[in-house]
């Protein structure tokens, strides 16, 4: 009986520690976002296969897919007219679930509500948002004001900090990742940032990965790519 009870303890201790990661992805749509427009096929908010921020190499669908640190516990279709693809993954090396909806093109702002409204459930452990900078063309309601919530947010969209730090910290979030220039939201910078947030990475750490990472994509001096990041300190983030 002795050993039965430590061993619900040790379930019931591996259980709680379990991380969550949600996501985003909202999907690059000539039509109906305010983008400089992209090649037809990656720029229609409708076919997520072909889509630039899903089913292109840079791709949250294809680039999670190929990833060696993570495997694909279940992948559905069109799960709504909002939602065309969710993707379930489980992380190989810890005990980390990551949950995955892209949004039609033209649903991007239902998507970026999505979102926040995980971010304001407080069930996630990081809660990340790709996509084109929505705020930039629309305004939103006030966002919750949420208490005591341990939540992290990254936002991968053109000058997330100006526009939606005010939001996340009125959510009671603490951005861990955040961007000051425009830029190209490859799910290569999600994946990084990530790999350096579960292995305790400050935010210092989570920015120099995302560099890192952006650098080696676009071809760039790690300093420039580092600074497309805001540099956020924890005071500021307080």
């Amino acid at each position: 009986m002795k050993w039965f009870f430590i061993f619900l303890f040790v379930v019931g201790t591996a259980h709680a520690e379990q991380k969550s990661v949600r996501v985003f992805v909202a999907l690059c749509d000539n039509k109906t976002q305010g983008i400089i427009p992209v090649g037809e096929k990656i720029g229609n908010g409708d076919d997520p296969d072909a889509n630039l921020y899903w089913g292109c190499s840079d791709g949250f669908g294809s680039y999670f897919k190929r990833s060696s640190k993570w495997d694909v516990v279940k992948s559905e279709k069109d799960i709504s007219h909002s939602v065309m693809r969710r993707m379930e993954l489980k992380h190989k090396e810890d005990d980390i679930v990551l949950l995955v909806d892209a949004y039609r093109g033209s649903e991007i702002r239902n998507c970026y509500i999505a979102f926040e409204d995980a971010l304001a459930s407080k069930e996630h452990d990081l809660v990340a948002f790709i996509g084109h900078n929505v705020l930039m063309d629309t305004t939103l309601l006030d966002a919750k004001v949420v208490e005591k919530n341990q939540t992290k947010s990254v936002v991968l969209s053109c000058r997330s900090e100006s526009y939606c730090r005010g939001r996340l910290e009125t959510l009671g979030s603490t951005p861990v990742l955040l961007t000051q220039q425009l830029m190209y939201p490859g799910a290569f910078i999600l994946h990084d940032a990530i790999e350096s947030w579960r292995n305790g990475g400050d935010l210092a750490a989570i920015r120099n990965a995302a560099g890192k990472a952006y650098a080696k994509n676009q071809g760039i001096s790690v300093s420039a790519a580092t600074n497309v990041f805001a540099k956020l300190t924890e005071d500021s983030t307080e």
